[in-house]
């Protein structure tokens, strides 16, 4: 399964400390091993549904424990015997902008 997520802390104060909670929850997926991607407003990660909703938590926990409200935006796609899609389908979209 893939999920996208977003969690960012509320009422903490100026931008500085909206990215030092996000970089805590991004350490919490990177360091969980599980493959994944960080752009500016997801991170999307791979994985079985335990695993990577115990990811979400953690890094949802990272940022609650800097700030007094936390906002969590989750986006999953759930296929099983599909591996790799986060790669796959990406390269699938760019094989059909190279045929178009």
């Amino acid at each position: 399964m893939l999920v996208a997520f977003s969690v960012a802390p509320s009422g903490a104060g100026d931008s500085d400390s909206v990215g030092e909670a996000v970089a805590a929850a991004v350490k919490v997926v990177r360091e969980s091993g599980l493959p994944h991607e960080t752009t500016a407003m997801f991170t999307t990660i791979e994985g079985e549904w335990d695993e990577v909703m115990d990811v979400v938590k953690r890094a949802t926990e990272a940022v609650s424990s800097r700030a007094p409200r936390t906002s969590l935006v989750i986006k999953a796609d759930i296929r099983p015997g599909h591996t790799d899609q986060l790669h796959q389908k990406v390269r699938s979209v760019e094989e059909h902008l190279r045929e178009g």
